[in-house]
């Protein structure tokens, strides 16, 4: 009886479910149309993922506290700046968010999904020989954590009000490797990066429970990519060899190196494209393996 019910159930649930087309799942990844806006999208990574997207066609907007920086990447992408706008935005000014998300909208038209990609570590807030956790400055660990979890909130806030209204949208945030495995030297952005994995899984069950299913908010973690945050401690700045942490990262990562930001756009398209429409609450390592080594 229990096989019969089975094969009944699972009878049922493909009776009436059309044939999968393979130009479906190409479309999936078709941005035409669609407007994304990101944070610090005059960052390495925020910069590359803009790039990607508007190769996909999406309307792009980059938000970043230097809209200089911002116009540089949109000249270095060739014709696919055209697609792309620059806003200046504080992601610790509700305010400015705030105006900045309906200049987009009112500019372009439409949101349909923000990627949080504003964040970032200093060396005020890094332990060392010179400086003990007991004297780290209050005031750089209050910056990274600010710029980390509270630039990540605040934009939700203003861009997440956007799509509770529409009924629609995609969140995506940027968390770290650091959320998984918190690592020595970097107290405030360890913690700041798990805040942001708990912050996710938590947007993502009050948006589809308190507005609508199809608000989904997700976010990567990026294992160890060289980007201007991190080059002191993985890189010697007078021989550009790897440092001992350096060393010890690619030891401890299967794929024995760093991340480059294309390794991101395979995820990152995913989670904003209707091919993860029913992924929602998910932190994704891309880490090449690294979170998955037990070091044995």
């Amino acid at each position: 009886m229990i096989e019969a019910a089975h094969e009944v159930r699972h009878n049922a649930d493909t009776t009436h479910r059309p044939v999968f087309d393979l130009a479906d799942l190409t479309h999936m990844y078709d941005f035409s149309g669609r407007t994304v806006a990101i944070t610090g999208g005059a960052g390495i990574l925020g910069s590359e993922i803009a790039a990607a997207l508007a190769g996909c066609g999406a309307q792009v907007a980059i938000l970043d506290i230097n809209p200089a920086a911002g116009r540089e990447v949109v000249e270095r992408m060739g014709d696919r700046g055209e697609l792309v706008s620059v806003f200046k935005c504080d992601v610790l000014d509700r305010d400015s968010v705030a105006r900045t998300a309906q200049q987009i909208v009112g500019r372009l038209g439409k949101l349909d999904c923000l990627v949080n990609a504003a964040g970032g570590n200093k060396p005020q807030a890094t332990t060392s020989h010179e400086v003990s956790f007991f004297d780290l400055p209050a005031e750089a660990l209050r910056w990274v954590f600010e710029l980390n979890i509270l630039g990540t909130i605040l934009p939700s806030q203003a861009f997440g009000k956007i799509m509770a209204k529409q009924g629609y949208g995609t969140i995506l945030n940027i968390s770290s490797m650091n959320s998984f495995r918190p690592l020595t030297r970097i107290p405030a952005y360890s913690a700041a990066k798990s805040a942001v994995s708990n912050f996710t899984q938590w947007l993502a069950v009050h948006m589809a429970q308190e507005y609508s299913a199809k608000i989904r908010v997700n976010a990567v973690a990026p294992g160890f990519f060289l980007t201007d945050q991190n080059r002191f401690l993985l890189m010697d700045k007078e021989t550009d060899e790897l440092t001992a942490r350096g060393r010890s990262i690619i030891g401890h990562t299967p794929m024995a190196r760093f991340g480059e930001p294309e390794d991101l756009f395979g995820a990152v398209l995913w989670l904003l494209s209707p091919a993860s429409e029913f992924v929602t609450g998910v932190v994704v390592p891309i880490d090449g393996g690294f979170s998955a080594y037990s070091g044995v």
